[in-house]
């Protein structure tokens, strides 16, 4: 018997284990869904939008380096600077960034703070212009400026869960420094036209800052094309990576032009002379040194996740191997399945309907409390909030999961 779509719904309906056994193709290399690359989860995983499984090949790499720490054999050629510089390379492949533009750090707040303190806000004043759609733990960093004395403007979402350009474009004006904003927001999926934005903010000499953690890996993207100055990303979402590691861009023109944000010894470069110890050549200084090209000589700091870089020196080949394009093409159907069968039944949607990222999501007043116990009972994993739930479709993901959701949820919003 072969089942449609919606004939698996109704069956599923009957017997909630069918569709969690039914076969998916094969996943190899290239290949999507690419459920082999990954292990067998016990549940339907639709979260990876707030922290993705890691690939059974970086947790193999993982396994390599701990044999290496362990000084478990014998290593020869085992280059950690190597590696990092392969996963600098590799992350700006993926987001149209040259490798000078960018350093590691830490975490995306990490990388906005650092952008922040190098413009020199609060102290230099003006006005820093956001929405509503940014990432919520940014909403604590703009209040604070606010009440540190800048002019903070936080544009609404729209009822179809926009930015709208027009508000955009009237709130940006010569006294604004930075708009902050997210590529692809964590609330909705809502992709914003980078290239627009810059368009808007450059007109008025205002820089733009990026949070692109929801769009690299997941979403076609290319910052120097859309003429973003800056951005930043986190590793263990749709990098495939871990917690501990992100990446800070600094558009190539802009370098120059903001001061450095702090001093860590990952900045320095050139000859580094001391003279201080003995046989040391005499100097009037402790030590004589310069500063490292490109964003490290103003950004970078000290000691970087190596479990992070051997991780996605694996996840990033992976997703070049499976192509964004052909990762984004895969999962459409599935939000759009999900985005018509829960509009028909009268869910209230949050994200726009011709959204092409991974994240779809619904408002629900008292969404925990109504759905939680229910999604958990089922095995279905996603974010479920106190008034809102959201679902993440990644690279592993098939129509099968989509019709486990759609049984399980109620035909019609709880009240």
């Amino acid at each position: 018997m072969k089942f449609t779509r919606r004939a698996l719904v109704a069956a599923v309906a009957a017997a909630p284990g069918l569709a969690q056994a039914a076969p998916a193709p094969a996943g190899g290399a290239g290949a999507l869904p690419a459920r082999s690359a990954f292990a067998r989860m016990p549940f339907v995983y639709l979260d990876s939008g707030s922290t993705h499984p890691m690939p059974l090949g970086a947790k193999a790499a993982l396994e390599e380096y701990l044999r290496y720490k362990t000084r478990d054999g014998d290593w020869p050629g085992y280059s950690m600077d190597a590696k990092e510089k392969a996963v600098v390379e590799g992350f700006g492949a993926l987001v149209g960034a040259a490798p000078d533009e960018l350093t590691v750090i830490q975490s995306t707040t990490m990388g906005e703070n650092l952008v922040l303190r190098a413009l020199g806000l609060p102290e230099g004043g003006g006005r820093i212009v956001t929405d509503a759609l940014h990432f919520f733990g940014s909403f604590y960093t703009y209040g604070e400026l606010g009440k540190a004395g800048m002019d903070v403007v936080t544009l609404p979402m729209t009822p179809e869960g926009r930015i709208d350009m027009d508000a955009m474009a009237a709130a940006i004006n010569d006294r604004t420094r930075l708009v902050s904003i997210s590529h692809v927001s964590t609330t909705n999926g809502f992709e914003h036209d980078l290239k627009a934005v810059c368009d808007l903010a450059h007109a008025h000499g205002a820089y733009v800052y990026a949070d692109i953690v929801h769009g690299a890996g997941s979403t076609p993207l290319d910052l120097r094309a859309a003429g973003v100055d800056f951005a930043a990303c986190s590793s263990y979402k749709w990098l495939m990576g871990d917690f501990g590691l992100a990446f800070l861009y600094v558009r190539r023109e802009v370098q120059e032009k903001v001061r450095r944000p702090w001093w860590g010894y990952h900045q320095v470069g050139g000859r580094f002379v001391t003279h201080v110890f003995p046989f040391d050549p005499p100097g009037e200084t402790v030590a004589d040194y310069g500063y490292a090209p490109g964003a490290n000589g103003k950004f970078a700091m000290g000691t970087t996740s190596w479990t992070g870089v051997v991780q996605l020196e694996h996840s990033l080949g992976f997703i070049r191997t499976l192509g964004v394009a052909n990762i984004q093409a895969w999962r459409q159907p599935m939000i759009d399945a999900i985005q018509d069968e829960l509009r028909r039944r009268g869910y209230q949607p949050m994200t726009p309907q011709d959204s092409r990222t991974p994240l779809v999501a619904f408002a629900l007043k008292d969404a925990r409390a109504k759905l939680g116990e229910l999604l958990a009972k089922n095995d279905l994993r996603l974010t479920v909030s106190a008034n809102r739930f959201r679902v993440s479709l990644s690279v592993f993901n098939d129509m099968n999961d989509v019709d486990r959701l759609l049984a399980v949820l109620p035909k019609a919003p709880p009240a």
